[in-house]
């Protein structure tokens, strides 16, 4: 049975039912028992606090104590709080946590979630407003998620928590308070795969987290107008399903790449140059890339807002491919 719940309640939920399937399944983080932002609460009082811990404001030392603890049979679920946390652990994520099973030759498990609100959530400023996901993408050993809909939200969570190499779950921070249509009972959605959210047939729209709606409002609105656009959420980032992407734009010709992240070195970056390496025959216009200016997120609302991704970009962005 499904109901509309919170983003963040799904994900609560996944990560609820991976706890039940799995007794090695501890929660550690900033203030996980409150759960500020809500992904965690209640979980202590069902769990108890041998399986959710609470850790000092020190990201390093807590993500590197995790990859000990995933090594030795726990499956460490990490909550950062903040994607711009990232920055603080990286030796801990991109030098042990990504490298270790790699370099034991598979001898070592490493079954960690870092899992983190990310992105720009209103004036939060240049160090809470981070979307890293471009980066740890070029980390090899991630596995990297970022769900659009509270339905993939949960779905993701179980597979994430389930996977036995480190995944980064990002819950973009607008999208936590967004509903949708959500099962009762536990399900996964296997890491790796696409999901067409509109089918269309002139132009591929590639988006990204927090840009999936915005796509597909902006491909409502065109159809209005005769043109066809196909929205194709990614969901996992690395592995990245280049089929599924490969074929809408074998269908339709064109592509626009909506992405939350500086526009140098981003997702959309990457998957335009796949694109373009395997799909050049079939274009009939130069792909398009909607992301950030290469500036530190504002704090003013009015330049954040100028920074951002908008549906006014992303359709000036798909007419482009269609002139």
């Amino acid at each position: 049975m499904s109901r509309k719940i919170y983003y963040i309640q799904a994900m609560q939920e996944g990560l609820r039912a991976a706890m039940a399937e799995d007794d090695s399944v501890v929660v550690i983080g900033e203030d996980v028992d409150r759960s500020i932002i809500g992904a965690t609460r209640g979980l202590v009082g069902e769990f108890g606090e041998d399986r959710v811990r609470n850790t000092p404001i020190s990201e390093a030392t807590f993500v590197g104590a995790c990859v000990g603890a995933a090594a030795v049979g726990l499956r460490p679920v990490v909550d950062l709080m903040v994607g711009s946390f990232f920055y603080v652990a990286m030796d801990q994520v991109a030098n042990q946590a990504a490298k270790l099973r790699y370099m034991s030759g598979g001898q070592v498990d490493l079954p960690i979630v870092y899992f983190t609100a990310t992105g720009p959530s209103g004036s939060g400023a240049a160090q809470h407003s981070e979307n890293p996901h471009p980066m740890l993408m070029n980390v090899a050993g991630l596995k990297i998620v970022m769900p659009s809909t509270p339905y993939d939200a949960k779905g993701l969570m179980l597979s994430a928590v389930r996977e036995p190499n480190p995944v980064v779950y990002f819950q973009d921070f607008v999208l936590g308070g967004t509903k949708g249509e959500v099962p009762e009972e536990p399900y996964a959605i296997p890491l790796g795969v696409a999901d067409v959210k509109r089918a269309g047939t002139d132009v591929t729209v590639v988006a990204i987290g927090a840009t999936v709606p915005k796509a597909l409002k902006v491909a409502a609105a065109l159809e209005k107008e005769g043109v066809s656009a196909e929205v194709v959420d990614p969901r996992t980032l690395a592995p990245l399903d280049t089929d599924t992407i490969l074929e809408s734009v074998g269908k339709t010709g064109r592509l626009v790449v909506c992405d939350s992240a500086r526009l140098t070195c981003s997702a959309a970056s990457e998957i335009v140059a796949t694109v373009t390496e395997n799909a050049y025959g079939v274009l009939k216009s130069a792909p398009q890339r909607v992301a950030w200016e290469d500036v530190p997120v504002p704090f003013s609302p009015v330049l954040e807002k100028r920074v951002l991704v908008d549906e006014d970009r992303i359709r000036a962005a798909v007419m482009k491919t269609l002139a």
